[in-house]
């Protein structure tokens, strides 16, 4: 069994913080993951400090004093077939945005609005991931995690996962207990196109689309994506640091007579969704930088590292503008990115 000592992680987390972990393997099989776990903690709980994916979503604010994981668990495969649909089994370790990719290759519609979302299908469930009106769990079928505990596979159903807006059940009451290994997705041979949400709509336009495809969408969204959001490879980053604040619509009418400019969604729930790029805009952090920790200069929401910025700098300045948001607003924003 092969594994590492001393090992730097900034290549394996998107914000590039050179943090680093005491022990480092990968694995690329449940059975090599069960091998893993018995040589790393022989006759006791796999307990391992950090599972990586693509670590697209994390912020490492320190160095990891005992064993990361890294799920290189790869594979694309037909399970069954039918008139209207497949249900397709991918492996954790494969990059989302080219399952996305090979979904549209094949003609399978419900994902292409996520298109080039960063990080690994392992993770999406976890974060039930949503763009431009489509959330994860609306083509999420079931999924295989390995127990650390018991080192046994689980099979979790749409309704085991306790989906919420980028929350599962294995950020809250099962953290840290399950490791994904696969993940299985219901997707449809006639699509139900989603245009409404965000620019998808006038992009479409842009590009003078004349037939409605899932590949134009998936077009649309990667155009869209990229000229709002910097690339990882070129500047450290997690996407969207703050998830989307929900308030009472008395709330919201409350601000809204204070703020008339204040940007804000229906929820199906009765509630309204508010922009949190825009409340960060209006405390004036966009395009701030304090050494080479900073808020993008084209998209507030996003936190970046301009080279050399630690973990606790990056959640410092996350710190700042919860607080200033909080003051002026009198709203609470939580992270999405997951603080290690």
């Amino acid at each position: 069994m092969q594994f590492l000592e001393n090992y730097s992680l900034r290549p394996h987390n998107s914000f590039g913080i050179d943090a680093r972990a005491r022990y480092f393997a990968a694995f690329t099989s449940v059975e090599q993951l069960a091998a893993l776990a018995e040589f790393a903690f022989p006759g006791q709980k796999a307990d391992p400090q950090l599972i990586l994916g693509g670590g697209s979503n994390i912020l490492l604010t320190k160095n990891i004093d005992g064993w990361v994981f890294h799920n290189l668990v790869k594979g694309i495969e037909l399970e069954l077939e039918d008139a209207e649909s497949v249900i397709v089994r991918v492996g954790a370790g494969e990059t989302w945005h080219n399952f996305v990719l090979y979904t549209i290759e094949n003609n399978w519609a419900g994902i292409e609005n996520l298109s080039l979302i960063p990080g690994s299908v392992g993770a999406a469930p976890m974060q039930n991931i949503g763009a431009y009106g489509v959330e994860l769990k609306d083509s999420f079928h079931s999924l295989l995690a390995w127990h650390t505990r018991d080192k046994r596979l689980d099979l979790f159903t749409l309704r085991d996962c306790e989906f919420g807006y980028r929350e599962s059940i294995f950020k809250k009451q099962a953290k840290g207990e399950y490791i994904i290994v696969q993940v299985n997705f219901r997707l449809n041979k006639k699509p139900v196109f989603h245009t409404s949400y965000g620019a998808i709509q006038q992009e479409l336009e842009k590009m003078n689309v004349q037939e409605l495809s899932i590949r134009a969408i998936s077009d649309a969204v990667i155009r869209i994506r990229q000229s709002k959001l910097p690339d990882p490879k070129q500047i450290g980053n997690a996407g969207s640091f703050f998830k989307n604040p929900s308030v009472t619509v008395e709330q919201y009418e409350s601000l809204k007579s204070d703020f008339p400019h204040l940007v804000a969604y229906n929820n199906p729930d009765g509630t309204m969704k508010l922009a949190a790029g825009w409340l960060i805009e209006q405390c004036g952090w966009k395009g701030y930088r304090e050494g080479d920790a900073g808020c993008h200069q084209q998209q507030a929401l996003v936190l970046v590292n301009y080279g050399n910025a630690t973990g606790k700098e990056i959640y410092d300045l996350s710190q700042k503008i919860l607080d200033s948001v909080k003051d002026k607003f009198g709203v609470e924003l939580e992270r999405e990115v997951n603080i290690i």
